[in-house]
């Protein structure tokens, strides 16, 4: 019908403007930190440009060209003599300055990534209250294609016991679970004034050899002050940075290929969180920060951390780079990220399957 076509073609509006809205923000705050240290310590912006391709519409101001791009999917930002074979010798191009000044400009992207982060997730704490989990046996959610969901437990759904023994609370449940994998379990609980007994056999995590039926507790909201709402939000920056150096050593110690989204994938993540909300699409955009801010910190040649080895290099071997140096370390970057992103992809496409 008309109106359900209508809806159809509004969340499919919102979806794309949730994507825009996402990359552009995360990656014009990156070339942003970039712009601004280039600015403090002295070195002339040509152009700061919101998208790609060719320019819209723009305007000039203290000698940069600030533009708007075509494809309004991140953005860039040139400084005057940004290569080498672009040097003219003026005091207020990139490569005239001295290597720790480099280094100040490629890490204050990233540096702008955890400041935007950071942000976010103190501004949600802040204003909608941090999320705690309950210490009842009531299910807040559960996970398709976890041995929960397919024995039919819900949301909302109160676990009373099991294999008999009466729970206290989600510790005491969370244990239970834990110490049982691929142990058949007698789930029994409850469903409004109705109750159910079903089996259960929990799944084995290979990580730490226990047990999970995919179920999460339900939670309850603590209200912060401004510094405490601070606090949690760099907690959080912190959280989900050390849990991604975790998931990633753990995979290189397994030998494992590691779970990655490419751009199918992110997109996807991005339209389900603008459908669930503004608070859902913030906080993803929050994650999605720090992922490209702590990203951008590893010596991978070609980003911004690869730029900061070489720089460091420099300044202990007193050598100056050579632009032979710079053409082989950003030609092995391109190949290995194009690795990264094809290897992405293809996964994006299988889950797609």
């Amino acid at each position: 019908t008309l109106p359900e076509m209508l809806l159809g073609l509004l969340s499919h509006l919102q979806s794309v403007a949730a994507v825009i809205f996402t990359f552009g923000l995360v990656i014009v705050i990156h070339e942003f930190g970039h712009f601004i240290m280039c600015r403090i310590i002295g070195i002339r912006v040509e152009r700061f440009a919101f998208g790609f391709g060719p320019e819209l519409f723009g305007f000039e101001s203290g000698g940069t060209r600030f533009s708007v791009c075509l494809l309004p999917l991140g953005g860039f930002v040139k400084p005057a003599g940004e290569s080498m074979d672009e040097t003219t010798g003026k005091p207020d191009e990139y490569f005239a300055k001295p290597w720790h000044k480099r280094l100040m400009v490629v890490w204050a992207g990233p540096v702008m990534n955890y400041v935007l982060a950071w942000a976010l997730f103190a501004g949600l704490v802040y204003f909608k209250g941090l999320p705690q989990p309950s210490m009842t046996t009531e299910i807040g959610d559960v996970f398709i294609d976890f041995p929960a969901y397919k024995a039919g437990i819900r949301p909302d759904d109160v676990i009373l016991q099991i294999d008999g023994k009466p729970l206290a609370n989600w510790k005491e449940l969370a244990e239970t679970i834990n110490k049982n994998p691929g142990n058949e379990l007698t789930v029994r609980f409850t469903r409004g004034a109705e109750t159910r007994t079903v089996k259960v056999i929990p799944r084995v995590d290979a990580a730490n050899n226990r047990g999970l039926i995919g179920i999460a507790p339900t939670t309850i909201l603590t209200h912060l002050g401004a510094l405490g709402a601070m606090r949690e939000g760099a907690e959080l920056c912190w959280h989900y940075t050390a849990s991604t150096v975790k998931e990633l050593s753990s995979k290189i110690v397994r030998r494992e290929k590691p779970d990655m989204a490419g751009p199918i994938g992110i997109i996807q993540m991005v339209s389900r969180a603008a459908r669930s909300g503004i608070e859902d699409l913030l906080s993803f955009i929050a994650v999605i920060s720090v992922m490209i801010g702590f990203f951008n910190f590893l010596p991978v040649p070609l980003l911004d951390g690869g730029h900061a080895a070489m720089y460091l290099w420099e300044g202990l071997t007193r050598k100056p780079l050579t632009e032979q140096a710079m053409v082989y370390a950003n030609s092995v970057g391109i190949a290995f990220l194009l690795t990264v992103l094809i290897f992405a992809t293809y996964q994006d496409v299988m889950r797609l399957r």
